[in-house]
Order: structure tokens, then sequence, then C-alpha cells
């Protein structure tokens, strides 16, 4: 049976039920902070990733946070700057942006269900798969450019294949 046709026998279509049962189907640890936000954990390659899905009822937006923990050197900023400007330019959805007070790296989605729309949970499923897939394929290249010495140019050059496989 497909995740979506878990939700037709369901009345409640919230987006952040749907995360919860995708969380659940994955085995994912994971949080129901509210009834409009969760946060989760999923384990990847590099690091485990945190993640937090929130649903604005005003915005009709489902807001997707990944966020993981970097501290680099203060000399290494405009190399990781220049590094997450080459990385939004390779990517088609969401962007990344690094938190300096909070010291986190962090890739954002906003997913606009404007009119009432519902999202599947395909697409959710997708969006979250997205987001560690991009933090993965990216990771080495920020690892790089603050720690291993290297020009933004050349840490890209370990960013530049596509990540395989899904969360």
């Amino acid at each position: 049976m497909a995740l979506s046709e878990d939700f037709l026998v369901h009345d409640e279509l919230h987006p952040i039920n749907i995360v919860e049962d995708l969380a659940a189907h994955h085995e994912w640890d994971f949080d129901r902070v509210t009834e409009d936000q969760i946060a989760m954990a999923v384990e990847g390659q590099w690091r485990t990733y945190s993640l937090t899905l929130a649903w604005s009822d005003q915005d009709e937006v489902l807001r997707l946070i990944c966020t993981f923990e970097m501290e680099p050197p203060a000399e290494r900023m405009g190399a990781l700057y220049d590094v997450l400007n080459r990385c939004n330019d390779m990517v088609w959805t969401g962007a990344f942006t690094f938190w300096a007070e909070q010291k986190l790296m962090v890739w954002r989605y906003g997913l606009v269900l404007a009119g009432g729309q519902i999202a599947g949970s395909e697409q959710v499923d997708q969006l979250i798969s997205g987001a560690v897939m991009a933090a993965e394929r990216f990771y080495p290249a920020f690892q790089l450019a603050c720690w291993g010495d290297r020009t933004p140019e050349q840490a890209m050059q370990v960013a530049i294949a596509e990540a395989y496989g899904r969360a």
C-alpha cells in the first residue's frame, strides 16, 4: 500500500499529522512539540540531522528546517559563505544559510499550500528526503572549506555528484 493510501481513511489531514505518521513509518525519533510543530532526528551518512517542521495556518505554509551544528574558525567564514552561495546555486528547492549565533548550518524550505491545498504523504516524504540529501551532498564541501584549507572551488568538487539513497 502506498503511503498516501494510509491517509485516505483518516479524516484529519493536518500536515503535521502526515509528518508524524511518516516519522513513525521510517522509525525516526520524533517529538510532537505542539499541534502545529514536530521535531525529529534523521540519521545520515555524515551525521544525525535535526529536522523541525511547522505548519502556519495564517500563511498556509509547511516550513521545514534541517540543521546540524557547525563552528567554523572565524578566519574561514568568508570561504564558508562563498561555498554556501555556490551550493544554493546548485539546488532547485530550499536553501542553506548559516546561523552564526546558534552555530548551526541550516537548510530551509517552505511548502506553500494556499487555498486549502493538502500535502500528500509522498510530497512530505520527498520534502524531508530532499533536505537530508542536500545536507549529505554538501556537508563535505562545508568541512573542506572550513577545516581542510581548501578554496571554495576545491571544496565544491566533492559536491558535484548527487548523493544517492533515501533518508
